[in-house]
């Protein structure tokens, strides 16, 4: 609106300042925001875009843990393989269950060999969690001198 001021009077100003609003549609959002800036439009998210972002992020996140059942089998595991990662696995468990049932009581988690589905359709172990697990592990390891 300055450079409408440069080149005209206050009369002329005024008539297109009417000729604009009577151009804006009034379902828009108001042409002013809180801080008094002009608002971007094209930066301003839809709810569908809102909406798009999340699903797509839910489902990287997804993508991310999922556990490839066949390609353990593709690669060739043994049968004696696939029960020593099924044991460890079983261990890790019993480890973090003892370990998460002294500050919160939380259900148990699944085990692998007697509950396969319900340990691959489980809800994820919350990040803080695993933060903490990380923390309590990091640990000794500090302790080591390096050679």
């Amino acid at each position: 609106w300055g450079a409408a001021w440069l080149w005209g009077n206050k009369e002329d100003l005024d008539q297109d300042q009417e000729g604009w609003k009577l151009l804006l549609d009034p379902s828009s959002p108001p042409t002013k925001t809180l801080n008094g800036t002009e608002p971007n439009y094209h930066s301003l998210p839809t709810a569908h875009m809102d909406e798009q972002a999340l699903l797509s992020s839910i489902l990287a996140k997804r993508a991310r843990n999922i556990i490839d059942v066949l390609a353990a089998d593709s690669q060739g595991m043994k049968q004696h393989e696939y029960m020593d990662q099924a044991r460890q696995y079983s261990t890790l468990l019993a480890f973090l269950n003892s370990s998460l049932t002294h500050w919160k009581k939380l259900p148990p988690l699944p085990s692998l060999p007697n509950q396969t589905h319900q340990v691959l359709a489980s809800d994820l172990v919350p990040f803080a969690d695993l933060q903490q697990d990380n923390f309590w592990r990091s640990l000794p390891c500090s302790c080591l001198p390096f050679p």
